[in-house]
């Protein structure tokens, strides 16, 4: 069974990195990358029928609008605010660390520097958000007032 998850950061190679480490790792995981807070408006509010299971989401995404700004954005959104959102990021402040969890992130972690450290991320993943926990079934439907 598939497994969507939406990835929000600038970097180009990351969705790269996890598609390779999810071979064997997390096989269900199908990502969709979105580069700005910007493009991951339009992907969601554009969404018809069922969307991610998963959002991944950068603190820094080199621009304006940061990862916090679209979290906030993600909480209000009709259906988006019943997708969990992880926070995935190089961040370790404490006060990034306060400030998700309080916009309503369902979790924050850092990103592993290594392809090792990576495959044990999203086997974790898998195990924690597709074997372990029960998501809803989200229907999107597309923004007519956004």
């Amino acid at each position: 069974m598939s497994f969507p998850i939406l990835l929000v950061d600038d970097d180009p190679l990351l969705a790269e990195v996890l598609i390779e480490a999810a071979k064997i790792n997390f096989p269900e995981a199908r990502f969709q990358q979105v580069y700005s807070a910007g493009e991951a408006k339009r992907y969601i509010d554009q969404l018809e029928g069922y969307g991610p299971k998963l959002i991944l989401l950068d603190i820094n995404l080199n621009e304006m609008n940061t990862g916090f700004n679209l979290l906030a954005y993600i909480q209000v959104h009709p259906q988006a605010r019943l997708v969990p959102v992880l926070m995935l990021t190089v961040s370790q402040l404490t006060n990034d660390v306060k400030l998700a969890y309080e916009i309503g992130a369902s979790s924050f972690t850092v990103k592993p520097f290594s392809y090792e450290d990576w495959q044990t991320y999203l086997v974790n993943l898998r195990h924690y958000w597709y074997k372990t926990v029960s998501l809803p079934s989200i229907q999107f439907s597309p923004s007519t007032t956004r």
